[in-house]
């Protein structure tokens, strides 16, 4: 999941990214790639567009190289006409180079996957990037603390590279989603929310669909919490939005899991399987609970979590067996597939359901 900020790049790189598309293309808004000299990590597409964005970076990367100054750029890109593509729409892409500043941004999104945060570059004038909070506090780029909100404190002056008020950085409109401002000056900025996932998944069970599930789902947008019992069965290496939970209590899981959670029960244990179903459907606020196992089991688990007196629509919400129709095999990676499909489909519509919610960052989720 974004592989242009989890690489671990040690040489030159630009940082592209979708700023704004007006009708149809390959990708949305925010969407970002970064280029070094001899790869990329990510993709803003694919296609006749992606290869032009390339072709730019590395000339940026070059210019920078010979200690000619590589300024932000934002380049506007007709699909149809110039590039052939059939999406048709008209695409604009802002192109960064990755200096000490924007590095710093980069860093302390990696340390931040988890919480809301807003990057703020300059397209116009002098390099700048910021990263802000959610309640709109600079994080990186300034002194943490003070507020991104176009003041004329040192702070915002000697993170912006700018000496008066006109020039300092815009108010940033939280509501919406990536796009370009001007400044007082009239400086252009690309304002770029990097918003945690909302898709949490509490997964039980580290044997072979498990593994499958969480090596598929690292490169989605979600976080997962894995627990198991035996510690031993989980891998050395973790997909960067995976955190493990090894321990004799797994059911306490259940209980730290946030409101809205996703659970997935496939536990070497069918006494165990039974517990923690019991103790997922005693809340009240799950988002979606699968089990994985035949429709004999889901009558042998309905009848038992009935006799201990669950609520029958609390028992209803159990999705057994799971993954989408159709797919039969048994293979762990089908299975993982199938069940990933199936998690694509629910997060996507929890964010359909949650536009009209007031929170700003549920609605930018959506887009």
């Amino acid at each position: 999941m974004n592989e242009w900020l989890t690489a671990q790049v040690s040489e030159p790189a630009v940082l592209v990214t979708v700023a704004i598309v007006e009708g149809s293309g390959p990708r949305e808004p925010g969407a970002k790639m970064l280029v070094t000299a001899r790869c990329q990590h990510d993709t803003i597409g694919g296609g006749h567009l992606e290869m032009c964005a390339i072709e730019l970076a590395r000339e940026m990367l070059k210019d920078a190289a010979s200690e000619h100054v590589a300024q932000a750029r934002l380049e506007r890109y007709a699909l149809g006409p110039t590039l052939g593509q059939c999406c048709g729409g008209v695409v604009h892409l802002a192109f960064e180079l990755v200096d000490a500043p924007l590095a710093d941004v980069l860093a302390s999104l990696r340390e931040r996957r988890r919480d809301d945060s807003w990057r703020l570059s300059a397209i116009d004038g002098p390099p700048a990037a910021l990263l802000l909070d959610a309640a709109g506090a600079i994080v990186t780029g300034a002194s943490a603390g003070q507020r991104g909100e176009g003041d004329d404190s040192a702070c915002v002056k000697r993170a912006t590279g700018v000496g008066s008020a006109a020039s300092a950085p815009p108010v940033v409109d939280r509501m919406r989603g990536t796009h370009v401002l001007r400044d007082a000056s009239g400086r252009r900025w690309l304002a770029d929310p990097c918003l945690a996932p909302r898709a949490h998944l509490v997964l039980f069970g580290a044997g072979h669909v498990g593994a499958a599930i969480v090596r598929m789902l690292g490169e989605l947008p979600c976080t997962v919490t894995w627990v198991d019992e035996r510690e031993d069965m989980f891998p050395t290496a973790l997909p960067a939005n995976v955190a493990i939970e090894a321990t004799d209590m797994p059911e306490a899981a259940v209980a730290d899991a946030p409101p809205g959670a996703s659970y997935l029960v496939m536990t070497h244990s069918h006494a165990l399987d039974q517990r923690l179903s019991e103790a997922i459907l005693a809340r009240a606020d799950v988002g979606w609970f699968g089990l994985i196992g035949s429709h004999t089991k889901r009558v042998q688990f309905e009848r038992r979590m009935a006799a201990r007196g669950l609520p029958p629509d609390r028992i209803a919400n159990m999705v057994c067996p799971i993954g989408l129709p159709g797919i039969t095999s048994k293979l762990p990676a089908a299975i993982a597939a199938s069940v990933c499909a199936q998690l694509l489909m629910v997060w996507e519509a929890q964010q359909i359901a949650a536009l009209n919610d007031s929170e700003p960052a549920l609605r930018l989720a959506s887009r």
